[in-house]
């Protein structure tokens, strides 16, 4: 048994990296697409956000699904629909295409982003669930970086399209071995009847919300450092290429101390504490770069080795508070906040960047952000103590 709950965790670690991997396919190779289609970096944007954008209105239905229907058969759903979007993103001959290619793609990954969680859960609920959400974060990251390195060399020999067809190919793959491989442990089918019967309540709702604006709140602060970390390193006299290599290291070190964090956490606990430390630092060293660009290199690495721990923690909060009857409808609540706050706040920071006319300011945005990451957490923690209402 324990050997199959860590076999099960690889297998959706695989899956999660190639939703990592497809959403990144299109920058990975977006000299040779813009070429092809004729398109501008604004809609290379939109090509971008195309994946995410779905996730504001599909998450909460997609976690219901899952609770209704089961999982794995609407996991399998999300893989299938990424592998559909990607082929006709492949076959794409213009924007319109293409987009509506992104967008059904976007559809499986946020149910499968919802759904993998549930299910990991599922497996180390009882014991080792920061590591293992810790793991399947780190996913995400892994794709991403396989598409940025492989996607210049397929795009110049095969062509963009061939990195689109890859991707469907990656998620048909990974169906394929989440059908043979995933199971349900036996507890969970023994209260199978219970679950589907199962209503979410206020509290639920509530540990669901709170636990989501963590997730969203930090992921926004540290989407904005690497977002706008660059132009302010320009504006401070860098070079494009000395200032992407000093951002990357902010993702890149993510594959490391992500792992290492959750492992940490499993073996000394004192979860919270190492949460609010981590939060603190961040947003201190985030402010700090927004005053004083030349501490740019430095708060790179800090974000890369702080960032890293509190994130299966994080992810622990909502699986590890839900009750299993609706923790993947918890969870579609939980991930729709990350969604919306993905979907503006980001684009917020660089408004206000506009606005003052100071490439810092963003970054004092983030730092701000980060602050209210601890803010959600203290609610979370006392909303977490009180017994339903309902």
């Amino acid at each position: 048994m324990e050997s199959k709950r860590w076999l099960i965790l690889g297998v959706l670690f695989l899956a999660r990296t190639a939703m990592g991997f497809q959403f990144q396919s299109v920058v990975g190779v977006s000299p040779f697409l813009r070429a092809d289609l004729g398109i501008g970096l604004g809609e290379l944007g939109l090509l971008v956000g195309a994946y995410m954008l779905p996730g504001i209105v599909v998450a909460l239905p997609g976690g219901s699904l899952g609770d209704r229907f089961g999982q794995k058969q609407v996991a399998i759903v999300g893989l299938l629909l990424m592998a559909v979007g990607g082929a006709l993103t492949a076959i794409a001959g213009g924007l319109a295409v293409a987009t509506l290619g992104r967008v059904i793609s976007g559809i499986g990954a946020v149910v499968l982003n919802v759904l993998l969680t549930g299910m990991v859960a599922e497996w180390f609920a009882r014991d080792r669930l920061v590591t293992a959400m810790a793991i399947l974060v780190t996913s995400w990251p892994v794709g991403i970086g396989i598409a940025l390195v492989i996607g210049p060399f397929i795009g110049a020999s095969l062509g963009w399209s061939a990195m689109m067809w890859i991707s469907a190919a990656a998620s048909l793959a990974t169906c394929a071995l989440v059908a043979l491989v995933y199971q349900r442990p036996v507890s969970q089918i023994e209260g199978a009847a219970n679950i589907v019967q199962a209503k979410l309540t206020s509290r639920d709702f509530w540990l669901a919300t709170w636990s989501g604006q963590v997730w969203a709140f930090f992921n926004v602060g540290y989407i904005v450092v690497v977002s706008f970390m660059p132009a302010l390193l320009l504006a401070d006299g860098a070079s494009p290429t000395a200032a992407g290599l000093v951002t990357s290291f902010a993702t890149w070190s993510l594959i490391i101390t992500i792992p290492l964090g959750g492992l940490l956490i499993d073996r000394i606990g004192h979860s919270v504490v190492i949460m609010y430390s981590c939060f603190a630092v961040l947003s201190v060293a985030i402010a700090v770069t927004g005053i004083l660009p030349a501490t740019a290199l430095t708060v790179v690495i800090i974000v890369g080795i702080f960032s890293g721990p509190p994130a299966g923690a994080i992810m622990a909060l909502p699986a590890g508070s839900l009750r299993a009857a609706v923790r993947t409808t918890g969870m579609g609540i939980y991930f729709t906040w990350y969604y919306v706050a993905m979907a503006v706040l980001p684009p917020f920071a660089g408004w206000l960047g506009d606005l003052t006319g100071a490439a810092s300011t963003p970054l004092l945005f983030g730092a701000v952000v980060m602050v209210a990451t601890m803010l959600s957490l203290f609610v979370f923690l006392r909303y977490s103590e009180r017994t339903d209402t309902r």
